[in-house]
């Protein structure tokens, strides 16, 4: 039994949550893996432990832009079991971790069969077609700082710990900010005493005072997520 946990999964009915769990199997995600990329068949659906999966959009000029991110309180590839198996964005391992997983035909027959999964995915996926429009709008709305603030917040919920191993580079490209600016942004938190960063390693060191930095998207994401987890158990 491992100890860590899908808050998704947790949200079924303990009947249906045993059926389901009985055709996943434990995977190892490592980071900066595409599960599945640009209108490609998705083959696989991943429930994340402690992983953490950015869905993102590719340009032209070699750049990609996180649109959403989802861990353990959500599911990735569950979309193309509803309606259509092809993707419509790219798929990546932001952090390193583990997921319970199966086939995609085989979510099918799940969703087919378990009518409380099909409910809570297809509500899952509304949540997360809101965050990424809550996201283009913080990307034209809000400063850098609330951002990267916000960002380092939602990761480390998804993640389930305060440790991130996170590269600034990496950090400024799904944040489509420049590598400079965020070196600047990432010393003044450090500054402060929010952040501790150290060879590819980003640990939240005051929690409160981030929240207070975030902009309000962190809070609206964080609320859609836990409204549709309380109502499957209503």
């Amino acid at each position: 039994m491992h100890q860590k946990s899908n808050r998704l999964l947790d949200a079924l009915p303990e009947d249906t949550r045993r059926a389901v769990m009985s055709r996943l199997i434990y995977k190892e995600l490592t980071q900066h893996h595409v599960l599945f990329d640009v209108r490609d068949l998705v083959s696989e659906v991943h429930f994340p432990l402690d992983a953490v999966v950015s869905l993102v959009i590719p340009l032209a000029n070699g750049d990609a832009i996180q649109s959403a991110m989802t861990g353990r309180d959500g599911v990735i590839g569950a979309g193309a079991a509803l309606n259509g198996r092809v993707s419509l964005n790219r798929a990546i391992v932001q952090m390193n971790g583990h997921s319970l997983s199966c086939g995609i035909e085989d979510f099918k027959h799940i969703i087919n069969n378990y009518p409380p999964v099909r409910a809570l995915v297809g509500a899952h996926e509304q949540v997360l077609f809101a965050q990424a429009q809550q996201s283009a709008a913080c990307n034209i709305s809000h400063n850098l700082e609330s951002r990267v603030a916000r960002w380092l917040l939602h990761i480390a919920d998804l993640r389930g710990g305060d440790m991130l191993e996170l590269t600034q580079e990496h950090l400024a490209e799904m944040l489509g900010a420049r590598r400079t600016s965020l070196t600047v942004i990432a010393h003044t938190l450090q500054e402060a005493g929010m952040i501790k960063y150290r060879r590819g390693r980003i640990q939240l060191t005051d929690v409160p005072a981030l929240r207070q930095t975030a902009c309000e998207c962190y809070e609206a994401v964080k609320r859609n997520y836990d409204a549709i987890l309380q109502s499957s158990n209503e």
